[in-house]
């Protein structure tokens, strides 16, 4: 690696010995035979040499690509063409011509000591790692021999990433301090004997934390690729193999290769196995096949503990102990990243009250987990609460249960021992099941609100495939996306994906099987609260609800219900004229249809610039009633007129 200390006291002392080793070569160049002349530039050359405090970038040079003496005096002759124009003169006399200003192998292999024939071969060092290019390879000898401009300026002692390669890799920055977990894998990463291995998990900042990390562990700066982007002609992949390996050599670079997708992987490990430098391959899953894969390393999420010690390095001791329990609730619900961390303590802290530090913690935490799943799914920001749900006492004490299970999660499951048991069964799940309008969306709401979490909607049609093997990948696309964050995910009319296993009679019926299974094993373990509505409880697979944590039944308002919704049917703000709740409980519809009649009868009251009155609301009833194909009977409004 070519990367000085300091050096402006290097770099002047660099360009000492690279102006009498020019002078050197100079002197032969133009064989004037005085041999005492020459002595005394090698003299100088050698002085040069040992007053500097670090080796000269030509030495380097030298050694990363060992090079013989006679190929590094042929890099030497290039870069002097280019450096003094002077030099550039000799060797038009050394040509015996004086349009010839320009360094050859022929000119080399007559003048230099040492010379072999082997140096001009397209495999030797000089033209395998491009530090010299041959401008016409149909004459290797004659043709003028350019030197490469990266080794060029590293000659002079400046470096830099070759402009070829900064339109395609990134500087990664090593991080000061991992957590235990990270740190550990880092050194097992960086203790491999191997030139290709690949780290996988689901947090993509904390595989490039451990690789960078690990990349310093050898020396090396990492920088990072897609292989998305690597080209797909062969000659440019080759090109752009060798420029890798050069790099790594002149600037100490260590390569890492971000896989996105399965599809990728093959063309990736191809490309790092024929790149003679140390390469990490990131990717979310471990990547299989039928050929040798690299050695592995599996990045989970933070283990409790380790998320602690991380949040507490990350807010500062005093910061952390002025959360009053926060954090503890954070740790809990939240599984971020290094970087989301990082990014969440900075927009919570910033000039924060002590007072209200910890809810604006949870809310930065919330909106670091959001990105992956607005992408993916419908947001929907929670406003009701328990005082707007309307169930009998069965169904609100087990929904209240329910939010304690979510709350109190890190407490039972790491610090009472019950996650240690096993992945398995430690998720919320929970089905809603009931007639359509009877509450379970908003139900799904107020568990959000109440526990200060983003409710997302699943959008069914654009998680079901027709084709083999997608609905599986859109479900992980969702889950994995909702573990950040521990979202509430929402899976309305959820018997259309979950229905009841069928007989295996043909493939397709196996593969739909597949999804089902598939659903049931991420249900188990996902950390965040999964709700799932529908209106035919029956359809479900019977092993699908034994592996649910709760199942709520919403049961069709009766009349005592019917009457608190409408109570709450219109806000404080709306005005309203002799409406008697006990008579329109008289309408047989759900708190969805009463919602509907309420906000109808509103936009009557305000046409005719009234309070909202009973005519209003009958008139609003009767729409429903023809929306719902129904009849409206005289029983169900009984008494309106008086």
């Amino acid at each position: 690696m070519i990367v000085p200390a300091t050096p402006t006291d290097w770099t002047e002392a660099n360009q000492r010995y690279l102006s009498a080793e020019l002078d050197v070569l100079r002197h032969r160049l133009l064989a004037d035979g005085d041999h005492v002349a020459l002595s005394e530039l090698e003299d100088v050359c050698a002085a040069a040499l040992k007053a500097m405090t670090a080796p000269p970038a030509l030495e380097d040079i030298k050694k990363a690509f060992r090079l013989s003496d006679f190929e590094r005096d042929v890099l030497l002759m290039c870069a002097g063409v280019e450096l003094d124009s002077s030099f550039a003169a000799a060797c038009a006399t050394a040509h015996g011509d004086p349009a010839r200003r320009y360094a050859t192998f022929g000119l080399a292999l007559a003048v230099l000591p040492g010379a072999h024939w082997s140096a001009l071969i397209p495999a030797a060092p000089l033209r395998r790692w491009r530090l010299a290019e041959v401008v016409h390879p149909d004459v290797p000898t004659t043709s003028p021999l350019r030197i490469d401009e990266r080794v060029l300026h590293t000659l002079v002692g400046v470096t830099y990433l070759d402009m070829r390669l900064a339109p395609l890799a990134r500087p990664v920055p090593v991080p000061e301090s991992l957590p235990a977990a990270l740190g550990d894998a880092a050194d097992r990463l960086t203790s491999l004997s191997v030139q290709v291995a690949q780290v996988h998990g689901a947090q993509r900042s904390n595989l490039l934390a451990v690789a960078a990390a690990a990349c310093k562990g050898v020396g090396l700066r990492p920088y990072l690729m897609r292989a998305a982007e690597l080209p797909a002609a062969p000659a440019e992949r080759e090109l752009l193999s060798r420029l890798c390996e050069r790099e790594t050599a002149l600037g100490g670079v260590g390569w890492l290769l971000d896989i996105d997708d399965a599809h990728q992987a093959r063309a990736a490990v191809d490309f790092a196995s024929v790149t003679d430098v140390r390469t990490v391959l990131i990717a979310r899953e471990p990547l299989s096949g039928p050929d040798a894969r690299p050695p592995a390393i599996a990045i989970p999420p933070l283990a409790p503990a380790d998320a602690r010690a991380l949040w507490t390095e990350t807010l500062g001791p005093r910061r952390a102990a002025q959360l009053n329990g926060w954090l503890d609730r954070v740790i809990g619900q939240f599984d971020l990243s290094l970087d989301a961390v990082r990014a969440a303590a900075r927009a919570a802290t910033s000039d924060a009250p002590a007072d209200t530090a910890g809810p604006r913690l949870w809310e930065a935490c919330a909106a670091q987990a959001r990105p992956a799943l607005d992408a993916l799914t419908q947001r929907i920001l929670p406003r009701a609460s328990w005082e707007d749900l309307v169930l009998p006492p069965p169904q609100t004490r087990v929904l209240r249960q329910l939010a304690t299970h979510v709350r109190h999660r890190l407490r039972v499951l790491d610090d009472w021992g019950f996650g240690a048991r096993g992945g398995r069964g430690l998720g919320t799940s929970v089905l809603f099941a009931g007639p359509s309008g009877t509450g379970k969306t908003l139900a799904a709401e107020v568990l959000a609100h109440d526990l200060r979490l983003d409710l997302y909607r699943v959008d069914l049609s654009q998680v079901v495939s027709k084709y083999i093997g997608e609905t599986e990948k859109n479900l992980r696309s969702v889950f994995d996306a909702a573990e950040a964050g521990g979202a509430v995910l929402l899976f309305d009319e959820a018997d259309a994906l979950f229905g009841k296993r069928s007989e295996v009679k043909d493939s397709h019926d196996r593969y739909a099987n597949i999804e089902v299974s598939y659903l049931l094993q991420r249900m188990e373990t996902y950390r965040g609260l999964a709700i799932l509505t529908t209106n035919l409880k029956d359809a479900l697979d019977t092993a699908f609800l034994r592996r649910l944590r709760f199942v709520v039944q919403f049961p069709f308002p009766d009349q005592a219900l019917r009457a608190q919704i409408w109570r709450r049917a219109f806000p404080a703000a709306t005005p309203v004229d002799n409406l008697a709740p006990e008579r329109l409980a008289g309408l047989t519809v759900t708190g969805g249809s009463i919602a509907n009649i309420a906000l109808a009868a509103a936009f009557l009251a305000a046409d005719d610039g009234a309070p909202v009155r009973m005519p209003h609301v009958l008139a609003a009833a009767r729409t429903e009633y023809a929306k719902l194909e129904r009849a409206l009977t005289d029983a169900e409004v009984r008494g309106w007129d008086s």
